[in-house]
């Protein structure tokens, strides 16, 4: 069965997969990415291939969702997937069905927060980024987005249409808000514990997230990036220099940097939103 780890991009997904790899993957709690790699991206080619090869037509992909996690289950042992994929109907045909899914980790981030990494990650202006943000879109592979292991066309939908499919009458959901996590990792940490307790088996002890606290942290994984050892980075669009993934992280002073007619424009555009979550 499917645990889902899902969120719009740079919305915390690698930190929190950081923590559940150290979690569950390893004895000390002390991080290292061949735990992460343990936590694999869907959709991806190798989980289709059995079903077609035509990647990049989302009309012959979205026959195939639900057949091919139908695969993915058949030892019925937990997985663990990431997502950034729209948790959608197309024509009537799921990304995600309760009988594929045990449980979902939805991460969230205040897109007043958000837009400056997307900005950065993805190479635009923050104008651009706000369009991004407030726009559907189905991605291609190789084009506008670059995912890792993102060689199969994604639906992304809007930040809004993200947040609201993969909440809406989902059970067994646990929400985490980025900014929680910054404000107080020793307790979404617990949060995530205690969750995760209900479906998985796994040893935790002070020492062990203590452990997790250290080597998940922001300057702990920017570090490994540095050092080249991690693999998620993308590519400068047209160039061969990649963009730096952990880049402000806690320290983005959105608050003051933020220019004020694209913060109000997405308090008025997703004013529900924001408010539901507590962000307003």
């Amino acid at each position: 069965m499917i645990i889902w780890v899902a969120s719009y991009p740079k919305s915390g997904n690698t930190w929190v997969r950081s923590i559940i790899s150290s979690l569950i993957y390893t004895k000390d709690g002390i991080f290292d990415f061949p735990s992460i790699k343990k936590i694999d991206q869907y959709p991806q080619r190798r989980f289709l291939e059995h079903f077609t090869q035509d990647y990049n037509n989302i009309h012959e992909i979205k026959k195939h969702w639900i057949t091919s996690q139908e695969r993915i289950n058949l030892d019925t042992k937990i997985k663990f997937f990431k997502t950034h994929h729209l948790n959608c109907k197309v024509d009537n045909y799921p990304f995600t069905n309760k009988e594929c899914t045990r449980a979902t980790i939805y991460i969230v981030r205040d897109p007043r927060n958000l837009i400056d990494s997307i900005s950065n990650h993805f190479s635009k202006s923050i104008e651009e980024s706000k369009k991004f943000l407030l726009t559907s879109k189905i991605l291609s592979p190789g084009k506008e987005i670059e995912l890792r292991g993102g060689n199969v066309i994604t639906y992304l939908g809007s930040w809004k249409e993200h947040y609201k499919f993969w909440t809406k009458d989902n059970e067994n959901l646990l929400i985490i808000r980025y900014e929680d996590l910054v404000e107080n990792i020793n307790h979404e940490i617990d949060r995530i514990v205690a969750f995760l307790k209900n479906f998985v088996d796994f040893e935790i002890s002070d020492t062990k997230k203590g452990n997790i606290i250290k080597s998940t942290s922001f300057e702990a994984l920017k570090k490994i990036e540095e050092n080249g050892k991690f693999t998620e980075n993308v590519f400068v669009s047209g160039s061969n220099e990649k963009v730096k993934f952990f880049n402000k992280g806690p320290n983005n002073n959105w608050q003051n940097t933020l220019p004020k007619n694209i913060k109000i424009e997405l308090e008025n555009e997703l004013k529900n939103e924001l408010t539901e979550l507590g962000y307003l």
